[in-house]
């Protein structure tokens, strides 16, 4: 593509060292160029890009779209915001994708994650090709792609869309977050279909308050074609009054009527809810709805139990908010018969620390047993992170913050007829903390740990 028409696609008009240049990629990460890029200097919390052109320049980029020019040879298409102007140009380079997919997302705090993978069952069950875009998985064309934040910058967001359609996906299901939503990484993205779960305290690090937290949300739904909103949630009545045409549910639907679910708890309940509606919004029918959700036997790292033999029940949650943690304890305590509920959990660091003492009252309130440790601290002190939550709790608890030691320690103590639940970080491969990235998959630590237990004894 000529810059001349990514030029025009992102409404400049001003170029300084203008030239015919031949863009053959589009680039925001210094270390992603290849020769021919166009390189978005964008700036972030941390990092600068225009402070990183040179580096892309001589990585092979040809281009650069600045928001302010810099003494550098190549051509600089000068933007406002060179954030905004990414998804416009991606859209336009990567031939608008989505102009060729029903993209169904989900937006919401909790749920996203296993309404999205309801909804990709169901669009299978119709005889859709689906692509799938959510934090734990990625797949277009029935093959994985690699995984990273819910919500893609848009670049790479445009990019997953042209594989998908090149792979021959005809249909896309995806997570809608609302920082993505406030970073315009999905303008130019059109949902056949969105469908919101819920809103609870979360991201508040990011947004400031609930009310910018809605109206993230509440602006991807001028994106949407058809909106499908749960109304047993406060913040979603608020949203359903600004939407009048919006297809509403209280949490439940007569569709489920018959439909034999294999995901546990009324959270799942209502999430199979929302996606059976969004499905029928697309004209799928009854009968291949209660397909595709009779299908699904479980999602990675949402409830997921963890087997090995042992007499009592492990469960892997992702659930990382108040809400969240209410819903699967609730569900958790139900499966309690003769036994404790034992909950290893903690908060998440450079993150909303609001949230923080109202995650230890809830698990306070709904377990036996608490221990207290480290989620994903990144640049924190952990201790400081688990001082936080303990605040909120006013009762006997235990602090581990080697996650490690922590699983081990509440799994050796469990008894015939427990359930212990490890919440917080689900499916996830990596623990981050301030020196970096390291492999830590709650599943597997737990399998480990279990069998060396049961071997032993």
């Amino acid at each position: 593509m000529l810059l001349e028409l990514v030029s025009a696609a992102v409404g400049s008009t001003e170029t300084v060292n203008a030239a015919p240049v031949e863009i053959t990629d589009l680039a925001y990460d210094s270390r992603s160029v290849t020769q021919g890029s166009l390189f978005f200097c964008v700036r972030g919390g941390r990092i600068d890009g225009h402070d990183l052109a040179a580096d892309a320049i001589a990585a092979g980029a040809t281009a650069l779209v600045v928001e302010r020019p810099l003494p550098l040879p190549v051509p600089q298409v000068v933007v406002a915001s060179a954030r905004a102007a990414m998804p416009r140009a991606a859209v336009a380079f990567f031939n608008d994708p989505t102009a060729l997919l029903k993209v169904v997302a989900v937006t919401g705090t909790n749920g996203k994650t296993t309404s999205a993978y309801l909804l990709d069952a169901i669009l299978r069950a119709a005889g859709y090709s689906a692509g799938l875009l959510t934090n734990i998985e990625r797949r277009a064309g029935g093959e994985s792609l690699p995984t990273g934040l819910n919500t893609p910058e848009a670049i790479d967001l445009q990019r997953i869309f042209r594989t998908m359609v090149d792979a021959g996906d005809t249909a896309c299901v995806m997570e809608a977050t609302s920082i993505a939503s406030s970073q315009g990484r999905l303008d130019g993205t059109r949902f056949a279909v969105l469908l919101f779960t819920n809103l609870t305290q979360d991201h508040l690090d990011f947004h400031g308050s609930m009310d910018e937290y809605f109206d993230a949300k509440r602006r991807l739904f001028e994106q949407s074609d058809i909106a499908v909103i749960n109304t047993a949630d406060e913040w979603g009545k608020r949203l359903a009054d600004t939407l009048p045409d919006a297809i509403t549910f209280d949490g439940d639907s007569p569709i489920l009527d018959g439909t034999r679910l294999a995901l546990r708890g009324t959270f799942n309940r209502t999430n199979a809810a929302g996606a059976a509606l969004a499905a029928r919004a697309l004209g799928i029918s009854d009968d291949e709805i209660r397909q595709g959700l009779e299908s699904v036997r479980g999602v990675p790292g949402r409830f997921e139990p963890i087997d090995e033999g042992q007499p009592f029940t492990v469960l892997v949650d992702y659930a990382h908010t108040p809400d969240g943690l209410e819903n699967i304890l609730r569900a958790a305590r139900e499966l309690v018969v003769d036994g404790r509920l034992i909950v290893v959990f903690g908060a998440g660091g450079d993150r909303d620390r609001t949230k923080r003492p109202q995650m230890g009252e809830v698990v306070a309130r709904l377990a036996d047993t608490a221990i207290v440790t480290s989620d994903n601290p990144r640049s924190e002190d952990p201790a400081v992170i688990a001082a936080e939550v303990a605040a909120g709790m006013g009762s006997a608890h235990a602090v581990e913050l080697d996650r490690r030691k922590a699983i081990h320690r509440a799994l050796e103590h469990a008894h015939t007829g427990d359930v212990v639940v490890l919440a917080g970080r689900g499916a996830e491969a990596e623990q981050d903390l301030a020196s970096g990235k390291v492999p830590f998959d709650d599943r597997e630590v737990a399998r480990s740990a279990l069998r060396a237990l049961w071997s032993a004894s």
